[in-house]
């Protein structure tokens, strides 16, 4: 077994474990928040960069900084459904926007600056779009889905790095942010307490995305030029850095 399919098998189970300890340890807003950090979409983005060259993973990156504006569809989407409707309703109203939204961006032609622009602006008005819930909605994130959450993180890494050179790098960057920690952390928790607790935890999300977009647009425009060990390590020391500032906006 060859190292790249290891770290495929095991790297982004092991980050998604300990990033959904943490979140049931300290409640729905910062389990969304950590679940924004790109712990599914960094290493697809590495194992591309290994398997198809830098050029190829810089294009998927900036694919995959678009991208963020298709999860804000989705969680905006799930998020107002799930003020009055059940969770699989809401799951199939919101992977159809979310599609949608793809479709669309992959016609999109900006640049790099263009499109980290657009992320960010939308990053700070989407929290206001959201609908209303009462600070003292209580819950818990659910128990039973970590086998979910695990298994279909996995099948994305497989199948959108296998893919990739079928796929092209503006496609895999795109598919690279599908909603696995989305789809199953809202899904379940939505299911076990209630569709205002499924709503506060898409909304931490939301201020996840920051350093998520930070760690896309510097992958994009360093990639080329430092290297993979290099231009992945500023990407991570920026991403934690932005994560750690807008930790101070995720309610308590």
């Amino acid at each position: 077994m060859t190292m790249l399919l290891l770290m495929k098998l095991l790297l982004v189970p092991m980050l998604i474990l300990g990033v959904t300890l943490a979140g049931r340890r300290w409640g729905p807003d910062v389990a969304g928040w950590l679940s924004a950090f790109p712990i599914l979409s960094g290493p697809i983005l590495l194992i591309i960069a290994l398997e198809q060259g830098t050029p190829f993973a810089a294009t998927a990156a900036h694919g995959t900084l678009l991208a963020v504006l298709a999860i804000l569809v989705f969680n905006l989407a799930y998020a107002w459904a799930a003020q009055r409707r059940h969770w699989p309703d809401c799951m199939f109203i919101a992977l159809c926007l979310y599609a949608l939204a793809v479709l669309g961006l992959r016609q999109l032609d900006t640049s790099l600056t263009e499109s980290f622009v657009c992320v960010i602006a939308a990053l700070l008005l989407v929290p206001l779009a959201f609908p209303s819930v009462p600070r003292w909605i209580t819950g818990r994130t659910a128990t039973s889905d970590l086998p979910w959450r695990l298994g279909s993180a996995t099948a994305l890494v497989l199948v959108v790095t296998w893919g990739a050179a079928h796929l092209g790098p503006r496609l895999s960057g795109l598919l690279a942010m599908f909603p696995v920690m989305s789809t199953v952390l809202v899904g379940f928790s939505h299911r076990q307490s209630g569709g205002p607790f499924a709503t506060r935890l898409l909304r931490g999300m939301v201020w996840g995305y920051f350093s998520f977009a930070c760690f896309c647009a510097v992958l994009a425009s360093t990639l080329a030029e430092l290297g993979i060990a290099a231009a992945f390590s500023l990407a991570l020391a920026v991403a934690l850095l932005v994560h750690l500032i807008t930790r101070r906006f995720v309610p308590k």
